[in-house]
């Protein structure tokens, strides 16, 4: 497939809806801690605008020092916050630890914080056409879709946005403050009967049906509507499935990790950025994505672990742009 298709109205925007928190992360040999702009969809909307998509970004700010340093931050990567809220809620915390090999893990301080009081009333409007065109696909994740009382409103937004725009989605599993895989399940099952893109990594299958195989998960998910499942492997790859029965596998790129702070959420990023570039989002897109082919996906799957592996070998959630990526591979 091309990247461009003759005849498709603009590309359009990506639309990113969730958490904007601050990470506390080790720095590196100073034994001391930084505060670093975080939240897995908020990485995802610098990661796009990095990429030379444009990206809009649904998120409660708070009004706070932290909250103004996250706003500075994803404005100054290019993202369009004209549908953020400015909240009266406290930015949300996110302390990070680092393995020997660069393994990152999460505690978190969100009780009562910005980014989970959403209302219909302040996702009215966040889809609509803007200066850069319609949004031709909608991403959320994370604590996000699981943290009341906001997550209904943005569950309804996505499914709101299945006839207008492509519908991707990251479960991005926070085991400390999503309860058990039994009751996070039917949520999932009810997300993946929205999306079309799934992105999830082998961790988080793991968490949510230990003992399975990933691909024979995928198969499942796949069943319940989604045009492109995928996992991610690690430093073993990824593997994916689609709904038209193609199966791959990708070897990793083989990097010196620094540490794996925001990796995922660059494989996301790019993910989505190469379909956009290839003119496979949007609900007029939605028939060829369903028929995506193998050489189409092996290189929007290339240039996804290419970006994680950039994302690996450096400090933090720091995404790369298109021009990085385009020398990587």
């Amino acid at each position: 497939m091309p990247d461009t298709a003759a005849g498709r109205p603009p590309r359009g925007v990506i639309a990113v809806a969730g958490e904007a928190l601050v990470d506390i992360v080790p720095a590196p040999a100073h034994g001391y801690w930084e505060l670093a702009p975080g939240g897995s969809p908020a990485n995802v909307a610098v990661g796009l605008s990095r990429l030379d998509v444009p990206a809009r970004m649904l998120a409660r700010l708070a009004d706070d020092l932290l909250g103004r340093k996250l706003r500075d931050h994803l404005a100054d990567n290019g993202v369009d916050l004209s549908h953020s809220v400015e909240a009266d809620e406290p930015s949300s915390l996110a302390i990070v630890e680092l393995a020997a090999d660069g393994q990152a893990s999460y505690d978190f301080r969100i009780a009562g914080t910005a980014d989970w009081q959403w209302t219909d009333d302040e996702l009215a409007g966040a889809l609509d056409d803007g200066p850069a065109g319609p949004v031709v696909a909608v991403h959320s994740g994370s604590l996000a879709l699981t943290t009341a009382p906001g997550h209904d409103a943005l569950r309804e937004l996505l499914t709101s946005a299945v006839d207008t725009a492509t519908v991707s989605y990251d479960p991005n599993f926070r085991p400390l403050l999503m309860g058990t895989p039994e009751e996070i399940l039917p949520g999932v099952h009810e997300l993946l009967g929205v999306a079309d893109v799934v992105k999830v990594s082998e961790e988080d299958l793991g968490w949510l049906h230990p003992g399975r195989e990933p691909g024979d998960v995928v198969g499942e998910w796949l069943e319940l509507g989604p045009a492109v499942v995928v996992v991610t492997l690690g430093a073993n790859g990824v593997l994916a499935g689609t709904s038209s029965g193609l199966h791959l596998v990708l070897a990793g790129r083989t990097v010196e990790v620094v540490d794996t702070v925001g990796a995922g959420d660059s494989f996301s990023a790019a993910l989505l950025a190469g379909l956009h570039r290839r003119g496979l989002l949007g609900a007029t897109a939605r028939d060829d994505l369903y028929r995506i082919d193998r050489p189409t996906l092996e290189a929007v799957l290339t240039e996804a672990v290419a970006a994680s592996a950039i994302t690996c070998s450096r400090h933090g959630a720091n995404p790369p742009t298109r021009a990085e990526l385009d020398a990587a591979v």
